[in-house]
């Protein structure tokens, strides 16, 4: 009995759960530039910070089986699964500043830590609400979805048509 199918099975699983998690930090990111409540924009913040440690984790095991099965099924001579690999590299490196960054504004904004704090920073000072007003204006979660979505049928067609 052969592994490769269920190399292929436990990718697509993968894919499956990381999209997912990555949609509950999507939906907190439409509630959060419509949001005014500061404790609920704090609750959302919390809620898309927590999912995408999951989502990270799964897109980066997704990404482990996408190249094993690749292997398995002597795929790498052709194209598609470089393509594959292509379109995940861009999506990834747009996200960060359409997606996190703009997000990590509203975090400051609100006084909450970030990543790049150092650990014996003092706390953060909230903004005031016309400046946070001004960072939830820098999301753009229309774009992040439509991108996240064409992101998602383009891998998807290469790797069910697999055309060239």
């Amino acid at each position: 009995m052969t592994l490769y199918p269920w190399v292929v099975l436990a990718h697509v699983v993968l894919v499956v759960l990381s999209l997912g998690a990555h949609g509950v930090s999507a939906f907190a990111m439409f509630r959060v530039k419509s949001e005014t409540d500061r404790t609920r924009i704090a609750a959302l913040l919390d809620l898309s910070n927590a999912s995408l440690l999951s989502a990270g984790i799964g897109i980066l095991l997704a990404v482990l089986t996408g190249i094993i099965a690749s292997i398995m099924g002597d795929h790498f001579s052709r194209f598609w699964p470089w393509a594959s690999i292509i379109v995940v590299v861009v999506i990834i490196g747009l996200m960060t500043p359409l997606a996190g960054t703009p997000m990590t504004g509203v975090r400051k904004a609100l006084g909450q830590r970030v990543r790049d704090d150092k650990k014996d920073a003092p706390p953060r000072e909230p903004a005031s609400d016309a400046d946070l007003a001004a960072a939830r204006a820098r999301l753009q979660p229309e774009l992040v979805a439509g991108l996240g979505v064409a992101a998602i049928v383009i891998l998807v067609w290469l790797m069910e048509m697999k055309p060239f």
